[in-house]
């Protein structure tokens, strides 16, 4: 297709995908971290009640936990009294504080589990509502966003960001709430039992977030480099996927490896690295509190102000005391990615859409098919025009072929007629109605169109052919496919029209799949038709056999070919020669032929013999 000769291509090769596009490149902070904040605040707004009971349930559900250390403290009271006295062991003590332990136990795991099912539930209806928005942007976008982005960089909005930001939000909401209460209970609890204990536990405070803080700030942008580099790998991998016969061909299989693995690795391992260091470290300084803690417990113990039991509790809450600090730390992190990966999507659903349809005029229930081309003039870039002024006058029911050397706007003709690009100047009529005044969709629906890249999605293969008209019966579809001369070749598959076929499958060849999108557009059975180098993938035989097919189904009307073979368009009404963005010839073959020009010029170079 002509159109990728002009137009801004993305970055191809086995430099990895999207690299040098968005995404690619350096990683970017966050730009605004509070404002991405809020906007996934406002996704989690229909469900605020939920996330009510969710703190509730959190809070109650950590306070029994701060609570156990406290009554294992009395047990072991109990015990040493009746081991330092003469009564002996109070069994019926130690188990009435066992019991209300496990009681306190399986309450607090109860209300742990709704909470933790709440918030589940709650980020998976977010998640679906992140994907719902993605796929209806999908749909909105212009076709030029499509044509400058790689498909796995949008993929990869879906899937890894997407699911950054569910499975963030499901841990990061219920931790930050415990976190946060366990902090003050178990502070509350420990200057209960000990200010002079508290005091020298809190000492390593300020040390801990210090360290915290330091690997944060170092950690922050790995992870903002770690979820860039998921994106480019998601293009990556469709580019070489889709394209494995070349990389074969060419020996690029470690080159591709070499891409595929380097960004990620550094950055996910620096990442790793850096989150991993954080428990380590607060364990070696909680240990020093430890120590500091011994010493002041035993000569309290021993002068009498405390208890045995006391000291066991005060220990426990210690090291229940650094737990939600390093959880805290690994909060950060995870506000971080879930920033980065939200920001990205926050990005595109950002992204500009096609002009919104205020106002349209209606199409014509009838069409005609005649086609005006007024003075357009059009470029992908807009100081770079690739047609240039641009008029041609098309009569109803005649068959227009398009042709020209690569690059000269035959492609970008075509697209132009579909609306799916808008003109820098001048007007498009069907009818005599100027397009940019009608729905897209109705302007769309009076074209059936086969590209010269076939496209089948994941299916049976009637399942493809009915793709033009949802509500085709069987009879129909098989009279399409018999009228490409397809249903010969269907008929031969193990399961025939209800064969699973994908674009990526081997089954069928590329002149089937190319029959098969020939069957498509014939059952949409549009007023007007577009074939752009419709018969390239097929042999002669059967380009012959669709050529026939061709001319019944052209007949009546009007027509677009765009060949490359000019061999197949010499019964054409009409010949618009191209180039450079503009038509410098126009006529039948034989009009063509007789002015001895640029047509000619190339039917003689197709035919020259050497």
């Amino acid at each position: 297709m002509d159109k990728k000769q002009q137009q801004p291509a993305p970055v191809m090769g086995f430099r990895g995908g999207p690299m040098g596009m968005r995404g690619g490149g350096t990683p970017q902070k966050a730009k605004n971290l509070k404002k991405t904040l809020i906007r996934i605040l406002g996704y989690l707004r229909p469900y605020w009640w939920r996330l009510g009971f969710v703190v509730v349930f959190a809070v109650i559900s950590t306070v029994f936990a701060i609570i156990s250390p406290k009554v294992l403290g009395n047990m072991t009271d109990e015990i040493i009294k009746g081991l330092m006295g003469h009564a002996g062991i109070n069994f019926a003590a130690i188990n009435a504080v066992g019991l209300s332990l496990i009681g306190l136990y399986i309450v607090s795991a109860a209300f742990s589990y709704i909470q933790s099912w709440l918030m589940t539930t709650i980020s998976q209806k977010v998640t679906f509502a992140f994907r719902r928005d993605i796929s209806e942007k999908i749909a909105r976008l212009p076709l030029r966003y499509f044509d400058q982005h790689e498909n796995g960089q949008v993929v990869s909005y879906v899937t890894n960001d997407v699911e950054t930001v569910s499975q963030n939000l499901n841990q990061g909401m219920t931790q930050i709430i415990s976190s946060v209460i366990m902090i003050i209970g178990i502070l509350a609890m420990m200057i209960g039992i000990s200010w002079q204990m508290t005091l020298i536990a809190m000492l390593v405070l300020p040390l801990s977030l210090f360290i915290v803080t330091s690997i944060v700030k170092r950690s922050q942008r790995y992870y903002d480099s770690q979820q860039a580099a998921l994106g480019e790998i998601d293009g990556h991998i469709d580019e070489m996927f889709s394209n494995h016969a070349i990389v074969k061909t060419f020996n690029g299989e470690q080159r591709s490896i070499n891409t595929f693995n380097a960004k990620l690795y550094t950055s996910g391992w620096k990442s790793q690295f850096m989150s991993g260091l954080m428990m380590p470290i607060m364990q070696f300084i909680g240990n020093i509190g430890y120590v500091g803690v011994a010493v002041m417990g035993g000569w309290l113990a021993i002068n009498g102000k405390i208890s045995i039991g006391d000291i066991q509790a005060f220990i426990q809450y210690m090291n229940q005391f650094t737990q939600p600090i390093s959880q805290t730390a690994n909060i950060a992190n995870v506000l971080q990615t879930t920033a980065a990966a939200a920001e990205r999507v926050f990005e595109f659903l950002a992204t500009n859409e096609e002009t919104a349809e205020i106002k349209s005029v209606s199409s014509p229930k009838t069409i005609k098919g005649e086609v005006s081309l007024d003075n357009v003039s059009f470029g992908y870039n807009s100081d770079q025009l690739i047609i240039k002024h641009f008029s041609t006058h098309i009569k109803p029911k005649q068959s227009v072929a398009i042709v020209g050397p690569t690059g000269a706007g035959k492609t970008t003709t075509v697209n132009l007629l579909m609306r799916f690009y808008g003109l820098n100047s001048g007007s498009i009529k069907i009818d005599g109605i100027d397009t940019a005044t009608m729905k897209r969709n109705d302007v769309r629906k009076m074209f059936g169109m086969v590209l010269q890249d076939t496209w089948l999605f994941q299916g049976t293969i009637a399942e493809n052919i009915a793709y033009s008209k949802h509500d085709a019966s069987r009879k129909e579809i098989i009279e399409a496919a018999k009228a490409a001369h397809a249903d010969h070749f269907i008929c031969t598959l193990s399961d025939g029209y209800d064969t699973i076929i994908s674009e990526t499958a081997d089954s069928i060849s590329a002149g089937e799949k190319q029959l098969l999108t020939i069957a498509r557009a014939i059952l949409a059975d549009a007023p007007m038709l577009i074939l752009d180098e419709a018969t390239s993938s097929v042999d002669t035989r059967t380009e012959v056999l669709i050529q026939s097919a061709m001319d019944k189904l052209s007949h009546g009307r009007t027509s677009f070919v765009i060949a490359h073979r000019l061999s197949t368009i010499r019964s054409a009404d009409v010949i618009l020669v191209m180039k450079d963005g503009n038509i410098v010839e126009q006529g039948t073959h034989t009009d063509l032929l007789a002015k001895n020009g640029y047509y000619a010029e190339l039917y003689a170079s197709q035919f020259a013999r050497v």
